[in-house]
């Protein structure tokens, strides 16, 4: 029997997409007869100096064998995990730290403008090349994530999409009067263009916003602040069930996150044959959300989403489920089966 071992930066007490996914990596491995382990290391990310120590963490430790058991592979997955040492490493890689990369110098980075900051930055470009320069293979979750490598480290990436959390149980009930979103309530997701823009919608549109972070209190003030409260509900964190029929009874999601890596929202949309409202700078969501086709795709104003939301309302039943069938279409090919097969084809 095979041996992989996955290697995980986990940042203690959060848990979201990436250590979901993780643990079902794991799981899938065992599925196809590997005897298969996660390796976490506490990941901290701030103050920014620590991040260079956290990285060389992973280049100090010896993952070749464990009590005498040869470990066979190594998938690293996001950073800094992919900086550990092994003869055969293939990366499935989740995302780079993006403050070093597409999101220096913009609000949501926490890097300064200063010869400090911006050292450790290129150090962070420098590391991540040289160790993703080593592996047999770089997979990525999206031809998103493929870019940003080839257009600052010079790297080629291969997209792997992931499935997600609930393969095979998402369904169709009805197209009903709310937008929905499932997600980490966290800034880079702009659930606050949403929220603005209910206040500017003409139409009978409600807002569904499930899920827990960081943002809820501030969502919370601009809901009641901008006297929406009426049309913009926050339902917290929801059980498996509960998130599957809100899918199914929503007329279409909503998810403009800024420059997504991948995005479960989109793929867990049209599973449930539902349209999805984006923005055009979303990022790996654009890869499968397709204006008019898919979806409605509209500029990161509110007052561009108020109007892309009244088009959407606009539309009849039947024109909404030709929308999600082709969003099926375009999503029913991704599974586990396909991902283990090019993450272990070194091994087997």
């Amino acid at each position: 029997m095979k041996t992989v071992l996955v290697c995980a930066a986990q940042a203690p007490f959060v848990t979201g997409g990436a250590e979901i996914l993780v643990s079902e990596l794991r799981a899938n491995l065992e599925r196809r007869g590997f005897r298969a382990d996660v390796a976490a290391v506490p990941f901290k990310w701030y103050p920014v100096s620590e991040l260079v120590r956290q990285a060389l963490a992973w280049r100090l430790l010896d993952v070749t064998e464990s009590g005498g058991l040869r470990v066979d592979l190594v998938i690293p997955t996001k950073f800094p995990s992919f900086l550990v040492r092994h003869p055969r490493k293939v990366a499935w890689l989740f995302h780079q730290h993006r403050e070093a990369y597409d999101l220096f110098g913009t609000p949501y980075c926490s890097f300064q403008d200063t010869p400090e900051d911006v050292q450790i930055r290129d150090a962070i470009q420098a590391m991540d090349t040289a160790a993703l320069t080593e592996c047999r293979s770089v997979y990525t979750i999206s031809r998103n994530v493929a870019e940003r490598l080839r257009k600052y480290n010079g790297l080629h990436g291969e997209s792997l999409y992931p499935p997600p959390h609930h393969l095979g149980r998402y369904r169709t009930e009805s197209y009903g009067d709310y937008l929905f979103y499932a997600g980490r309530l966290d800034r880079l997701k702009r659930l606050d263009l949403a929220v603005d823009a209910m206040q500017r919608v003409r139409s009978g549109a409600r807002l569904k916003i499930a899920g827990a972070g960081p943002l809820a209190e501030e969502l919370r003030k601009q809901i009641e602040g901008l006297g929406v409260a009426d049309r913009v509900e926050l339902v917290g964190f929801v059980s498996a069930d509960e998130l599957i029929a809100l899918y199914a009874g929503a007329r279409a999601a909503y998810y403009a996150p800024l420059n997504e890596d991948y995005g479960y929202v989109t793929v867990e949309a049209f599973l449930s044959r539902k349209p999805v409202v984006t923005t055009t700078d979303a990022g790996g969501v654009l890869e499968f959300v397709t204006a008019g086709e898919t979806g409605v795709v509209a500029e990161p104003t509110p007052e561009a989403i108020a109007h892309a939301i009244d088009t959407l309302w606009s539309w009849p039943e039947a024109r909404l489920r030709e929308m999600g069938e082709a969003g099926y279409a375009r999503v029913a090919d991704i599974s586990w089966d396909a991902v283990i097969d090019r993450l272990t084809e070194s091994i087997r």
